[in-house]
């Protein structure tokens, strides 16, 4: 797994949200990008995390940020976990991996004592041009907005 690091160009991707919209790197051109990774929708962790980003969007937005969340759930989980915690950013349904692997966040992870491949949760700060600023690898999903606002 090669993971993006600050100063890397971000490769551009289209996947679908969790409305069936296409949506692509290129849609974001000129706009600060806060991409943050997930293993699964609504699990608490992520719960947590997408719910605290949604509290504090005003924030974000104030500071000039789009929101994405990216898994590997399916569209029509995606839009439920949407719906229910009315998120007022897009989730992409990235089943095929194609936002994940450009970001290399799959890979071996370890929970109980089990090792198996999955999403990490990080999140990643893109700048105008396409290129990361900032890189989360310790995300704090009950304070996610105030580490990226840090």
């Amino acid at each position: 797994m090669k993971t993006l690091k600050q100063g890397d160009a971000v490769p551009n991707f289209t996947v679908n949200d969790e409305q069936g919209n296409t949506v692509s790197l290129a849609d974001y051109k000129g706009k600060k990008l806060v991409v943050f990774f997930y293993p699964k929708a609504s699990t608490p962790g992520c719960t947590a995390e997408a719910c605290n980003l949604r509290d504090h969007y005003a924030d974000l937005q104030a500071k000039g940020y789009e929101l994405l969340g990216v898994s590997a759930d399916s569209e029509k989980r995606q839009s439920n976990f949407k719906n229910k915690y009315e998120f007022p950013f897009p989730l992409l349904a990235d089943e095929e991996k194609k936002v994940i692997n450009a970001f290399g966040v799959w890979g071996p992870k370890k929970f109980m004592g089990r090792e198996y491949d999955g999403i990490h949760r990080m999140t990643f700060i893109v700048n105008e041009e396409g290129v990361v600023e900032r890189v989360i690898e310790k995300v704090k999903t009950k304070d996610h907005a105030a580490q990226i606002l840090a």
